[in-house]
């Protein structure tokens, strides 16, 4: 049996928050009671949001909560050659098509609807507008330049599946139960966006196979894209990790920290005197 495998995997958009130093601590401490490795992953297939002073950041923050990291450090923007082969595979199988819609166009069809059926992320689901183009449409507008994502065929991918789809789900003790997945919630989900070949669901699951995830822990915001990632899993022939969500870290009006709300950085509360002990208590972590 190989040892278990965790990663912790920030996005350097910003600077991390006591939100991430929950995260990345919770991972640390699972990966030490399972007696495992803890790898760190940057996603940064955000090209237009990522900084390198963000990157040298999360090191820097990492770094003074103590924290120390398995294997050599997985850059996302490094392998989109690998997420193109992976979406290539998937269209090849029919199980992808191309989508020119813009987010003001979805906005506008969803908009003439009694009732909108939403993602668990609240967003609209996808009216399937690019679903049924000819052939020949596809085609011409590609060839012309036309920008477009790569969306999964929802109902296609289900029938493409030859077992349960269940989620691994594992308490930090290591014990294990499985439950159903329903992927449907998601509807015809963006695989590959216009700028990269590649999305956070499609390369999420590529890096987990590749760097050999056995427990994902993270945020409990992200426990309903499990649904979309056992099924991309199973489509792609990657092995499936157990999962472990972790409650998250709010502020005094209940909403989660975030960097695009300004939530205060442990750069900040670096420069103000706080201790990474003092992180620790504050996170119940000490």
């Amino acid at each position: 049996m190989s040892r278990p495998t965790l990663r912790f995997a920030p996005s350097p958009n910003g600077r991390l928050h006591l939100g991430h130093a929950f995260s990345a601590l919770t991972n640390a401490r699972i990966a030490d009671d399972l007696g495992g490795r803890l790898l760190l992953r940057i996603e940064d297939i955000d090209l237009g949001r990522t900084r390198p002073e963000f990157v040298q950041g999360t090191f820097d923050d990492l770094a003074w909560l103590g924290l120390r990291f398995d294997g050599p450090v997985r850059r996302q923007s490094e392998h989109f050659s690998a997420y193109a082969r992976a979406c290539d595979a998937l269209a090849a199988r029919k199980l992808l098509y191309p989508c020119f819609c813009s987010r003001g166009r979805i906005a506008a069809a969803v908009a003439e609807r009694a009732a909108v059926a939403r993602d668990p992320d609240g967003a609209p689901l996808y009216p399937g507008t690019c679903r049924a183009l000819s052939c020949n449409e596809v085609q011409a507008r590609i060839e012309a330049g036309e920008p477009h994502t790569w969306r999964l065929d929802g109902a296609a991918a289900l029938a493409a599946v030859t077992a349960p789809l269940v989620i691994r789900r594992f308490a930090p003790d290591g014990a294990e139960k499985t439950v159903p997945a329903d992927p449907t919630r998601w509807g015809d989900a963006v695989i590959a966006r216009r700028d990269v070949p590649t999305s956070y669901h499609l390369a999420v699951v590529w890096d987990d196979a590749e760097q050999g995830i056995s427990h994902v822990v993270r945020g409990q915001d992200l426990e309903a894209a499990t649904d979309l990632h056992v099924l991309l899993q199973h489509l792609l022939g990657l092995p499936s990790p157990a999962y472990h969500h972790h409650g998250l870290i709010r502020d005094e009006t209940g909403d989660k920290l975030a960097k695009s709300k300004g939530s205060e950085s442990l750069a900040d509360l670096r420069a103000s005197g706080v201790d990474p002990d003092a992180v620790r208590a504050m996170l119940g972590l000490a």
